[in-house]
């Protein structure tokens, strides 16, 4: 049997938000560095630099958040919205590598480079596979609906001993006082009714 797709979907856009978050903390360290700028550890410009990387990727995740939740309903955001996602990636990138770019480093522009980019392309990709996970969801067949379980029919002998058992010598036995005792139909308690009168039941 193949997986929900709805299932699919929640694994999904949490592992996206996971590896973005990730990314998002592993930079955090390196634009600090590059916001201290070799003030003294726990001086008030090293301790203000911490500041940077949470209010520039704040902003980001917010945009992110949103962006998923409009695409969901098919409204697209305006240029301003793009404008402050693609600012906030770029100086996140900007601040993770410049030093790398300073020093003439390959291997350290390769590290650096490496947790932006991942955070730019899921930015990119999670709102899109949001919207098709949804389109998936929606055209994917619904379950179908569990049967019924199968009601017993009472035969007219069940529902004559019925009324034998709950008769006594001063019932009156009628149509009325059978469907009463048995639960039967209109028609069947006439039937009944005759039955009982005939096996010497009063009238």
């Amino acid at each position: 049997m193949s997986e929900p797709v709805e299932r699919v979907a929640r694994q999904v856009d949490r592992l996206c938000w996971t590896g973005i978050l990730l990314g998002l903390a592993f930079t955090m360290t390196n634009v600090q560095q590059f916001a201290a700028a070799g003030a003294p550890v726990w001086s008030l410009a090293w301790s203000a630099a911490w500041l940077l990387d949470p209010m520039v990727s704040l902003v980001l995740l917010a945009i992110l958040r949103a962006e998923q939740v409009t695409a969901r309903y098919g409204v697209r955001m305006g240029g301003w919205v793009r404008a402050a996602k693609w600012f906030t990636l770029a100086a996140t990138y900007v601040m993770n590598t410049w030093s790398a770019f300073v020093a003439g480093s390959a291997a350290l522009v390769v590290l650096h480079s490496v947790p932006p980019l991942v955070v730019f392309v899921a930015a990119e990709a999670v709102t899109e596979l949001r919207d098709k996970l949804g389109a998936a969801v929606n055209a994917a067949p619904s379950a179908p609906p569990a049967p019924l379980p199968s009601v017993p029919r009472t035969s007219f002998a069940d529902y004559l001993a019925a009324a034998r058992a709950a008769r006594t010598p001063d019932v009156k036995v009628t149509p009325a006082w059978v469907r009463e005792v048995t639960g039967c139909s209109r028609g069947l308690s006439s039937r009944l009714a005759a039955a009982l009168v005939a096996d010497g039941g009063r009238s």
